[in-house]
């Protein structure tokens, strides 16, 4: 019994044991068909930086993002990519491959993106991108490309970034670039190329979201007169590919690699341009004003009857029948765009693109709308009132002044009853000394006596003890100030009826 007991007590050490080393993962199994030395999780495959020189030849098809970047990959069979039928991430760059060859991106219809930079490859095949129709970036920059087949991106019909800097590139053809349509395309990076020749109609007749992002700076392009008009005109647009890298764009002044100048710092290189050669080069955008609310109609005029005709949004969503995703714009059955109810996001360039067999792929009508708010009207009853209440006014200011006495003190008086006392300047004391009697009212006043308040001319009259003929003497303290003259004393003649009373009190 004892025995038993001590196997079943091992058993279970054994077995806690092996749990415990599962749980630390020293014993936990691989994931299935995830390579040697490759982190798998989930949908996501990593095999970078493990110095692989070919691809694993086992693959999980549940890998949706595979990383193979940082290795030493110099070749892509055909036909690898078959079981990752979920595939929608590639990343390729910082390798060894310098051709990649027909068939290698057969079985990668949805792949999204792809990227294949900082590698050594030098030239695209017409076929090397078969396969991937519904690409939405692609990423060939710092290689050594330097020829690009007409027919390099003709399958890439959804594509919308293409980046092609730091290469050799010597010449592009924007006419047609390389099979690659511009109905997606937003962004076309040709910076640090070897560009010496650009034909400038080609170059103006792209459509205004893809000039907004081709990007040529740090080429060496010629200090043709065409082409500096053509970029000066998108820098004062505002075009971000411009204004953004100005400082970086340069020409040859002298057909030499060393006499580079900097087209928007140096401009006396084109001081004997004359503006009249870039008319005619772009065709200007159709200036549209309307209000929040109104309707808005929108045609795609074309030299020529086109067969296909889209739009693209100031958002850059590309409108067909039967319009945008939230409704709002509508794509007609005669390819015109129309708006029922204008709103503040309708703001920007509206771009129609039309094509057919008559017509140049990427031939363009731009209308730049510009949306205002309504302007408040005036209201008629406030304006009225108010212009009626200030006619009131100005009628009772009028009788006022007309009417109402202008003195205080004669507020009971009316016409020729009312006197009012104005008060004269006053008198020098000289002039006061000599005046006559006769300014003196001779009748004195016959109310009781009163303090003068402060401020008041007092005038002491007294009656006199010998005849003046009718005169009056003026008793002038000693203290009497000839510019302050207070408390003057008059002395009037017996013989004056006026004067013969007790004493009186006038105050001036």
């Amino acid at each position: 019994m004892a025995r038993l007991v001590l196997q079943g007590t091992l058993l279970c050490m054994l077995r806690v044991g092996l749990s415990t080393l599962d749980s630390e993962g020293f014993l936990s199994p691989a994931p299935h068909n995830c390579p040697y030395k490759c982190v798998c999780a989930a949908d996501l495959l990593s095999c970078a930086g493990l110095g692989l020189q070919d691809v694993p030849v086992t693959l999980p098809a549940a890998a949706a993002d595979l990383d193979l970047s940082h290795n030493a990959l110099q070749r892509l069979r055909p036909g690898w990519l078959a079981p990752l039928s979920r595939l929608r991430t590639l990343r390729l760059n910082h390798n060894e491959l310098d051709a990649l060859g027909r068939g290698v991106f057969t079985n990668a219809s949805g792949l999204r993106l792809l990227d294949l930079s900082s590698n050594a490859l030098r030239a695209l095949g017409r076929h090397d991108l078969d396969g991937l129709g519904e690409l939405k970036m692609l990423l060939l920059f710092n290689n050594r490309l330097a020829h690009l087949d007409e027919q390099a991106f003709h399958g890439l019909g959804a594509l919308s970034r293409l980046y092609l800097g730091c290469n050799e590139l010597a010449s592009f053809s924007f006419s047609h670039l390389h099979g690659l349509g511009t109905t997606h395309l937003r962004t076309l990076d040709l910076s640090s190329n070897h560009l010496g020749r650009i034909p400038v109609p080609d170059l103006a007749s792209l459509p205004a979201f893809l000039k907004n992002g081709l990007y040529l700076h740090n080429n060496p392009l010629p200090c043709d007169c065409r082409l500096y008009h053509l970029l000066r005109r998108w820098h004062q647009r505002g075009l971000s590919a411009v204004s953004d890298f100005a400082g970086e764009y340069t020409c040859l002044a002298f057909k030499v690699p060393t006499s580079r100048v900097r087209f928007f710092e140096h401009s006396r290189v084109f001081e004997n341009c004359s503006a009249a050669l870039a008319r005619g080069l772009e065709q200007p955008e159709e200036q549209l004003h309307v209000q929040v609310g109104q309707s808005l109609r929108l045609h795609c005029n074309t030299s020529a009857p086109a067969v296909h005709i889209a739009w693209v949004s100031p958002q850059h969503e590309l409108l067909m029948a039967p319009g945008s995703r939230n409704g709002s714009i509508a794509v007609r059955a005669d390819g015109s765009l129309a708006i029922s109810n204008v709103q503040p996001w309708h703001e920007g360039v509206f771009v129609c693109l039309a094509t057919g067999p008559l017509l140049h792929h990427n031939q363009t009508h731009e209308y730049n709308v510009s949306v205002h708010f309504p302007r408040p009207e005036p209201d008629t009853f406030n304006t009225g009132f108010t212009t009626l209440l200030g006619c009131a006014v100005g009628l009772v200011l009028v009788l006022l002044y007309l009417f109402v006495p202008p003195c205080p003190g004669c507020r009971r008086c009316y016409h020729c009853t009312c006197r009012c006392r104005r008060w004269p300047r006053t008198p020098s004391p000289l002039q006061e000394l000599s005046a006559q009697s006769s300014v003196l009212s001779t009748t004195l006043p016959s109310a009781p006596r009163r303090k003068a308040s402060v401020h008041k001319h007092v005038v002491f009259l007294e009656p006199g003890r010998r005849s003046l003929n009718g005169r009056v003497q003026l008793a002038v303290a000693e203290n009497f100030d000839l510019y302050n003259p207070m408390g003057l004393r008059l002395k009037a003649g017996s013989e004056s009826a006026s004067s013969t009373g007790s004493e009186g009190l006038v105050m001036t």
